[in-house]
């Protein structure tokens, strides 16, 4: 376990030195989010009752969003991982006396948290400043806090677990591109990215909330903008525990299975 909790450090600080692109993206998210916000609220202006979600609840979800961009998108992508299939570097990292899952795992985890943590102060910190409406405003109390702090691990832990299934899957395709793109699309789209769930029509939105895109970033949010609460977090987060298992369970499966068919031309 050493050995991983050391890896898990070495690319952690590793990302952290990249604060310039860091820094390039701030203004994307700040941009995005008052876009969004602006859009919502010439909704809410309309008829405010119609919406599933209070308004100032849609302001937190979304900052909350931009804030941990890096940590819940489908779309970060891990060159390093797809270039060692791609160019068969992959023959170095199965002499390794490291699971290569687990390796692949912590590596990923940590790239998306160090980049979370690079964009999510600066984020944060002019939300809680910005103007009403635009303002966002804490959790209803600490309970549903620290409730958004694990849920948010797990997202994390969820979407490490589903990002893994894609790069398995070079192994048979060698491309990236169609795969990244459809998942990307996908999973945004379900997990709440574009749209937050409670908005979507009956009953397709109850299927989103069963699919492992809705234990993403959808449960963490909404816990944290007291869109969930009680009963609902808890069962929102044992969902969530589901999915890391059962994903894990495939990702291992399939990389077990796929090592062992693995044939690297040249030398």
């Amino acid at each position: 376990m050493k050995k991983y909790y050391a890896l898990f450090r070495i690319r952690f600080i590793n990302s952290l030195q990249y604060r310039a692109a860091a820094l390039a993206g701030l203004a994307t998210q700040f941009a995005w989010g008052f876009m969004e916000i602006s859009a919502f609220s010439a909704f809410y202006r309309t008829n405010p009752a119609a919406f599933p979600m209070e308004f100032s609840q849609t302001v937190s979800y979304i900052w909350m969003q931009q804030a941990f961009l890096a940590l819940f998108m489908m779309w970060f992508w891990e060159h390093d991982i797809a270039a060692l299939i791609m160019e068969g570097s992959i023959a170095y990292e199965m002499v390794r006396p490291l699971d290569l899952y687990n390796r692949w795992f912590c590596q990923i985890a940590a790239n998306r948290l160090a980049r979370a943590v690079l964009r999510c102060s600066p984020i944060l910190i002019v939300a809680f400043l910005v103007p009403e409406p635009y303002r966002m405003t804490l959790p209803p109390n600490a309970a549903h806090l620290l409730l958004f702090i694990f849920s948010s691990f797990l997202a994390l832990c969820v979407v490490v677990a589903f990002s893994m299934l894609m790069y398995i899957s070079l192994f048979y395709t060698l491309s990236p591109m169609g795969m990244r793109i459809i998942a990307a699309v996908i999973s945004d789209f379900l997990a709440g990215a574009t749209v937050p769930l409670p908005f979507f029509p009956e009953p397709f939105r109850t299927i989103a909330e069963l699919l492992p895109f809705g234990a993403m970033q959808n449960m963490p949010l909404r816990i944290y903008s007291g869109n969930i609460a009680g009963t609902d977090a808890l069962a929102g987060i044992a969902l969530q525990i589901f999915w890391i298992i059962v994903l894990l369970f495939i990702g291992r499966l399939m990389m077990s299975r796929t090592l062992k068919k693995v044939i690297v031309q040249g030398g």
